[in-house]
């Protein structure tokens, strides 16, 4: 058992790109975790996803032993010169989408590294997980990540952090993961700065541990992710969720260095995973305290449930591959608790499920995952958000009101009384010389402006309020682009508000494609439509007979492009005769043309499905 005193338990954040992985990579080549021949950039990024894009998808513990430290300078009363700490690092993700992964981090440590790119400063971000961090209560270390690039701005964004937490000169810290300067620096002042693990409850036979992740293995069940509160836990102890009911023996306990490794025991102040051995859904849960079965012990405070922002539906290609979706989303619900689905069945679609994302990026992230991990065929629908529809009144029946998660289920406009849709709070970052073109964009979007005030070197901080349907529809994009890159954004859900919004359909041979439709501004139908058109004539393959691709809303069609079927010169093998036989062929050719454009079914292939849904954003 590690003397509390000797632990430190800590998590980095930060806004995306600000160079969190490449710091922990440093302080895992300084603490010797990983071999110098195991060693890659990027060593807690395990995803090949998060490799190939450079960010932090899901949050990653690893244990630190860390020695040569001078006592004397850390000011402890220990008389040896060399002591082994125990660092738990938990690595987080720096994208809003991912916002959820990081509350949970937050709960599992007593302190963080506040990490600041010097040549961006503070973004929006950055203030979002700060105001989380400083909720927990926990110990804030600000510092200054790529010093040694040559665009550097140290001093100003130094001013920025510290009127950002009204801390001292000194307090801020100045590192460079790539070169490693000031890493080593950095760990002493986790050991001086981050507050010592403090157990409520010891004694024999004592557990309380809180599960802030979890993930599945088919060979050994649910495999969850603690921070041991108090007491001990040993292989071979009899469990229980105390949220679930579930009792359980622990199979194996170890350690995360990164890779999991057996230990004998986890103890107060620890961080570390046990093997449950539970192979069915619903009895893990993110939030839910372990503890002895035979000597329960007070739940521990959960975490808030993670609501969904962005809903689309998926559905299999092949209608046999329906138990395989069910199951790969049940797996993927294993690794990540912020994602959410349910069974739906669609009339030309076949059966599927309706999923709930945080966020855009989070859909691209659990689709494409969808397709590599369980090689899957998928067919996505058009994502969308959340509606309240008060549907028109009867003779002696009042209107009722109902939530639309699908664009496809939202009621005709004939039918509608009134509709609700979510709007967000949010704040904007950027520098004071794009404010003109931000302002532009944001009428557009349909925002309302509030304060705004000069934040640090010269830059402004922009409140905002805005629709959700409108800051879903490539709202961050617009503003990178706008802003040179430079702006940055984070969001809140804020109340529901009436919407002047109607559904557009768009049909391929004169029938609707569920998949396409979508919820648009009424202001913007035509403009929706038309580019929705034509970006589908730009992806659809030809067929053999000629189809119309056109967009349905308010009742009439309003935009439309055609598609000439492919040709064939069906007397091409034929030479001299009588020209009637060519005429026969030909005559022959247009009834089957003709037949095939009345009953041919046009196929849809899943790329296009794919490419419909990112061109298209959401509306």
């Amino acid at each position: 058992m590690t003397d509390l005193k000797y632990i430190r338990n800590f998590s980095i954040i930060a806004h995306i790109d600000h160079g969190k992985s490449t710091l922990a990579d440093r302080m895992l080549e300084i603490t010797h975790t990983i071999e110098a021949r195991k060693m890659r950039d990027q060593i807690l990024d395990s995803m090949e996803l998060e490799r190939e894009r450079g960010i932090t998808i899901k949050m990653q513990p690893v244990r630190m032993e860390y020695t040569n430290l001078v006592l004397g300078v850390l000011r402890l009363s220990t008389p040896s010169t060399k002591t082994k700490y125990i660092l738990n690092l938990i690595d987080t993700p720096g994208h809003i989408d991912f916002s959820y992964e990081v509350s949970r981090a937050l709960k599992a440590v007593e302190g963080s590294i506040l990490l600041v790119d010097c040549t961006q400063g503070v973004q929006a971000q950055t203030l979002t997980t700060l105001t989380m961090a400083r909720e927990g209560g926990l110990r804030i270390i600000p510092v200054l990540s790529k010093i040694d690039s040559p665009l550097a701005r140290i001093e100003e964004v130094k001013e920025e952090v510290k009127q950002l937490l009204g801390c001292g000169d000194e307090e801020v810290l100045l590192v460079s993961g790539k070169t490693g300067e000031g890493v080593e620096n950095l760990l002493r002042e986790v050991i001086k700065r981050v507050p010592t693990p403090r157990e409520d409850y010891s004694g024999d036979n004592v557990l309380r541990a809180l599960v802030f992740d979890f993930k599945y293995s088919n060979h050994k069940g649910v495999i969850v992710f603690v921070r041991i509160l108090d007491g001990e836990v040993k292989k071979g102890d009899n469990l229980l969720f105390l949220v679930s009911g579930e009792k359980f023996s622990s199979l194996e306990v170890g350690v995360f260095t990164p890779e999991e490794v057996s230990a004998e025991s986890l103890s107060s102040g620890e961080v570390g995973y046990i093997v449950t051995g539970i192979k069915r859904p619903g009895i893990a849960s993110v939030g839910d305290t372990i503890t002895m079965s035979k000597n329960p012990l007070p739940t521990l405070p959960g975490y808030m449930k993670a609501m969904p922002v962005v809903w689309a539906s998926v559905f299999p290609e092949d209608a046999d591959d329906f138990i395989e979706l069910k199951l790969s989303l049940g797996k993927l619900k294993l690794s990540d608790s912020a994602f959410s689905y349910e069974e739906e069945s669609s009339g030309s679609l076949g059966r599927g499920f309706r999923c709930g994302f945080l966020g855009m990026l989070h859909l691209e992230i659990i689709t494409e995952r969808l397709k590599r991990e369980f090689g899957l065929e998928l067919v996505i629908t058009t994502p969308s958000i959340t509606y309240e529809v008060v549907k028109k009144s009867f003779i002696g029946q009042a209107g009722k009101r109902e939530k639309i998660y699908s664009p496809y289920f939202f009621p005709d406009d004939g039918s509608v009384e009134s509709v609700y849709e979510p709007w967000v709070k949010a704040q904007i970052i950027s520098p004071a010389g794009y404010l003109g073109g931000i302002m532009q964009l944001l009428f557009e979007h349909e925002a309302e402006v509030g304060e705004t005030h000069n934040f640090g070197d010269n830059r402004s901080s922009i409140l905002v309020e805005m629709p959700l349907r409108e800051l879903m529809r490539n709202f961050f994009d617009e503003l990178k682009s706008i802003s040179s890159g430079y702006a940055s954004i984070s969001y809140k859900l804020g109340e529901m508000r009436k919407a002047d919004v109607t559904r557009l359909d768009i049909l391929v041979a004169d029938e609707v494609v569920p998949a396409f439709s979508r919820v648009v501004s009424k202001k913007r139908v035509e403009e929706e439509a038309e580019k929705a058109v034509e970006k589908l004539y730009g992806l659809l393959p030809r067929q053999m007979f000629t189809l119309k691709i056109q967009g349905r809303a308010l009742g009439r069609i309003i935009s439309s492009r055609t598609i000439s079927g492919m040709k064939k010169d069906v007397t091409a093998h034929m030479y001299g005769g009588d020209i009637t036989r060519k005429m026969k062929l030909r005559e022959k050719q247009k009834k089957g043309k003709k037949k095939m454009k009345e009953r041919g079914r046009v196929n849809i292939p899943q790329d296009v499905f794919l490419k419909m849904m990112r061109s298209g954003r959401i509306n």
